[in-house]
């Protein structure tokens, strides 16, 4: 196979044609683009091997027709039965990509007139070459579909990921691991896709949430977050009680969240509009802060709006843990009480 493109020429009966008349063709560029096609046409890897061997006894400018007999490219495939040959070489002229010119005695070969006439006897690939454009473009397209799946496979697991680390039980994320152990269509990934997005979106880490604001700390407030155990996120998990802590103890231990207040919060309403106002700042969206006022009431839902933001540095992404409190699994056991009680130790501890 030293030769890389052929001139696509029609041969049989008649008179030789100039060899300018038609375009170059890279034949190998037509093999490899139904190589990759193959399932469409329902071919096996045997039989693009048989393809291969045919297309290596062509030679430049002696035209498109395979001369040599079935026990050479036997040979050359690797020693394939005869039989075999010949059900391969039937497939491909079923299919319309070769035409099988047969002499009286099985032979193949050329013989020409003196008038420059000839008779062509042999395995035609030129309806191959002619397909070249339906090939290619079906060799595109399937490598597009395929770029297409692997992109928007990264997006899942990209989203699975964030998922994981502000909810490492979520049963969503199992079942979507789950389905991408199969081979799926675009249209499948296109799904599981958009199901991930809303379900981000409602925990305020769809990328059309407001950017997380840096929030200005002391030197000693940032040692106490690094410093304090695990312990206060712990009971903000697995606390039981649900009532609202009164005012002055919310207002009197969260100073992170009071000393960004214009004017003193004196009551409920005035703590909760400036948990509204945090909460973007925070990185959470306003629907998410709707929804929890509406489920847990407004004291609980601003309450949390509140110590997450005393605790600080402890906690990665408030959005999605907000979520997780408010309106995931650890709503029920979400205790603002027995949290300020605890941080208030902890705050006592290094003062």
């Amino acid at each position: 196979m030293a030769f890389t493109k052929l001139s696509v020429q029609p041969l049989g009966v008649g008179k030789d044609p100039s060899p300018t008349s038609t375009p170059e063709t890279d034949i190998w560029a037509i093999f490899r683009a139904l190589r990759d096609t193959r399932s469409l046409f329902g071919l096996r890897p045997g039989h693009v091997q048989t393809l291969q061997a045919m297309l290596s006894f062509l030679k430049p400018g002696h035209g498109d027709t395979v001369f040599a007999s079935n026990a050479e490219i036997c040979r050359r495939i690797g020693g394939i039965d005869e039989r075999t040959l010949r059900r391969h070489i039937d497939r491909f002229v079923e299919l319309g990509f070769m035409n099988r010119h047969d002499s009286p005695n099985r032979k193949r070969y050329r013989v020409k007139s003196s008038e420059g006439l000839s008779i062509t006897y042999g395995l035609s690939l030129t309806p191959l070459l002619a397909r070249a454009s339906e090939l290619l473009a079906a060799a595109q397209e399937m490598e597009n579909a395929r770029r297409d799946r692997v992109f928007l496979r990264k997006k899942i697991l990209t989203r699975l990921a964030h998922l994981d680390e502000a909810d490492p039980e979520n049963e969503l994320t199992h079942q979507v691991r789950r389905v991408l152990r199969r081979k799926l269509s675009i249209n499948e990934y296109r799904a599981l896709l958009g199901e991930l997005e809303g379900h981000c979106e409602q925990m305020s880490t769809a990328v059309d949430a407001p950017d997380t604001m840096k929030l200005p700390a002391n030197d000693g407030q940032i040692d106490r977050h690094h410093s304090t155990s695990e312990k206060e996120q712990k009971d903000l998990d697995n606390a039981s009680d649900s009532g609202a802590p009164a005012l002055q103890m919310l207002t009197a231990i969260c100073d992170q969240a009071t000393s960004f207040a214009t004017s003193s919060l004196g009551n409920w309403l005035e703590v909760e509009s400036h948990a509204r106002t945090l909460a973007p700042m925070m990185g959470i969206h306003e629907s998410a802060f709707e929804k929890a006022a509406r489920k847990i009431g407004s004291q609980k839902a601003s309450c949390a709006i509140f110590i997450i933001l005393q605790m600080g540095t402890r906690i990665r992404d408030f959005g999605a843990y907000f979520h997780s409190i408010t309106l995931g699994r650890r709503q029920a056991d979400f205790n603002p009480l027995l949290l300020l009680e605890r941080l208030s130790r902890s705050e006592a501890s290094f003062a």
